[in-house]
């Protein structure tokens, strides 16, 4: 019973670094922007900026949710639903690399013909960096809660 418990605050503990990292890029993405002459660009100019965004904003209202939930079961000591569980951190946790992935391919590929841009796509290097450490996170809960499905009494 004991390794159930320490498994259920891992995946606690997890979920508030997922949301954490999740946080921390929405912000370093969402103030994006450099001025270039009278233009200015901003991270919705670039469409995998904004599919890596949407990922965040999707992602961190699901982990909240997860939050709520593990931070529920861990109170009642209760399980809940493990299948919701189980599905749920991996789409998660592909949705977030997909987002990451969008991101970081962009910026090296855009940052290599646009020197002039080379702070900007640099900001959202960083920001795909985090949503990368969250899917990170998210993997890990992701074979926590496969674990738990696999130990469930049948």
């Amino acid at each position: 019973m004991e390794a159930k418990m320490a498994t259920k605050i891992a995946s606690f503990v997890l979920r508030v670094l997922t949301f954490v990292f999740l946080l921390v890029s929405i912000i370093v993405l969402g103030t994006n922007s450099k001025t270039i002459g009278n233009d200015e660009v901003h991270f919705h100019n670039v469409n995998s900026y904004r599919y890596a965004m949407a990922t965040i904003i999707i992602g961190g209202a699901f982990n909240l949710l997860q939050i709520a939930l593990a931070l529920y079961r861990l109170v009642t000591k209760t399980d809940g639903s493990i299948l919701f569980d189980f599905y749920g951190d991996k789409v998660l946790s592909y949705f977030l690399l997909a987002g990451a992935a969008a991101a970081l391919g962009s910026s090296v590929d855009l940052k290599a013909n646009m020197d002039m841009l080379n702070s900007f796509f640099d900001q959202g290097n960083a920001a795909a960096a985090l949503l990368l450490l969250a899917f990170l996170c998210s993997a890990i809960i992701s074979v926590l809660s496969s674990l738990a499905l696999s130990n469930k009494p049948n």
